[in-house]
C-alpha cells in the first residue's frame, strides 16, 4: 500500500494517478472527499483528516510500505513555522509507529538552513525528523522554485502593469521547476522503491533564471514587451502582502526566504546535473498556464 499525502495538491495528484495506473494499492488522504473522488473512482482508498492528527495517521498508515510526505500550505494559520512543525511531527510519529520503510518528502531548495530559511523552515525540521529514524529509508527531494508561485503576481500585473510580488533581485539566478515534474520524480522513485539509507536529491527545472527573464518571457507572452520585475524593498513588500490578506507570520517567514535568495544561501552545494534537470520550461509554463491565468482574471 501507497500513502500519499497532499494528494489534491500539485504534486500529490499527479503521484497518485500515476501509481494508480501502474496498478498500485493506494490510499490518499486529505481534508474533503470531494477533493479526493477522482482517485477513489480510480480505485483509491480516500482517507479523510488532519495531517496534524498523529493518531488519524497512525491508522492510516498501517500496513503501508511507502509514504509520499509533504507539508500542504496553510495561508490562514497565524502561527506558520509551528504549524508545519505539528504535520512533520504527526507524519514522523505515524511513520514510526508503523514501521514504514520508504518514505519520499517534499522539500526545498535551503533546507539545509534549518534557522533561517522561513516558509521552507518546516521541510527542514521533517526532513531531520525523517532521517533520525533507524531503519528508514528516505528520499527528500529538494525542489526548486514553483513556476506556479508567479500566480501570486497575475493581480498586480493586470491592475498595475508591473510584475512584482517577492523582493528578490531580478539579476538572482534560481532553479524554477514545474511541480509536474517533481511528481514524475517522486512516483518513479515510489514505484521502483530503488533508495536506501538517507539520501537529498535536487529537482531543479530545465535551467536556472532569473526574475529579470521571467517578465520579459511574460511580457512577450502578455502583449507587454517592455515589461521588466519590481523588487520592492522588504518593508513595502511585508506591507503589501499583508494588505493583500497574508498573516503577518507567513509575510515574515516569505521574507526571510527572499533574503535567503538573495544572498546565495539557498543554493548553496547545488551543481546542475543531468540527474537534477527536468524538462519543463518556463515558456511552456508562461504559454499554457500563466498567460491564460492572467487573461481570465
Amino acid at each position: 500500500m501507497y500513502i500519499i499525502t497532499g494528494a489534491s495538491g500539485h504534486t500529490g495528484k499527479r503521484i497518485a494517478h500515476q501509481l494508480l495506473n501502474a496498478g498500485k494499492p493506494v490510499t490518499v488522504v486529505g481534508r474533503s472527499l470531494e477533493n479526493l473522488q477522482e482517485f477513489v473512482d480510480q480505485g483509491a482508498q480516500a482517507a479523510i483528516g488532519s495531517l496534524e492528527d498523529a493518531g488519524f495517521l497512525t491508522t492510516v498508515f498501517n500496513g503501508a510500505t511507502a509514504v509520499y510526505a509533504m507539508i500542504p500550505p496553510n495561508f490562514v494559520t497565524n502561527a506558520f513555522t509551528a504549524y508545519q512543525n505539528r504535520v512533520a511531527d504527526a507524519l514522523v510519529a505515524a511513520i514510526q509507529a508503523n514501521g514504514i520503510p520508504y518514505v519520499v518528502s517534499l522539500s526545498s531548495f535551503g533546507a539545509h538552513l534549518p534557522d533561517n530559511s522561513g516558509v521552507i523552515k518546516g521541510m527542514s525540521y521533517l526532513e531531520r525528523k525523517l532521517d533520525a529514524i533507524d531503519g528508514l529509508n528516505t528520499l527528500h527531494l529538494r525542489a526548486g522554485f514553483f513556476f506556479q508561485n508567479l500566480f501570486s503576481s497575475v493581480g498586480l500585473l493586470k491592475n498595475a502593469g508591473i510584475l512584482a510580488g517577492f523582493p528578490v533581485d531580478g539579476d538572482k539566478l534560481l532553479p524554477m521547476v514545474h511541480p509536474n515534474d517533481i511528481a514524475e520524480v517522486a512516483a518513479r522513485h515510489l514505484l521502483a522503491l530503488d533508495f536506501t539509507g538517507k539520501n537529498v536529491r535536487f529537482v531543479a527545472g530545465p535551467r536556472d533564471v532569473s526574475f529579470a527573464e521571467v517578465a520579459k518571457v511574460i511580457g512577450q507572452a502578455v502583449g507587454k514587451p517592455d515589461l521588466t520585475w519590481t523588487n520592492f524593498p522588504y518593508d513595502q513588500a511585508r506591507a503589501g502582502m499583508i494588505q493583500a490578506g497574508l498573516q503577518p507570520s507567513l509575510v515574515d517567514n516569505y521574507i526571510e526566504f527572499c533574503q535567503i535568495i538573495n544572498d546565495d544561501s539557498l543554493t548553496e552545494g547545488f551543481v546542475r546535473n543531468a540527474e537534477n534537470t527536468t524538462p519543463t520550461t518556463l515558456e511552456e509554463f508562461v504559454e499554457q498556464e500563466f498567460t491564460p491565468a492572467y487573461q481570465n482574471s
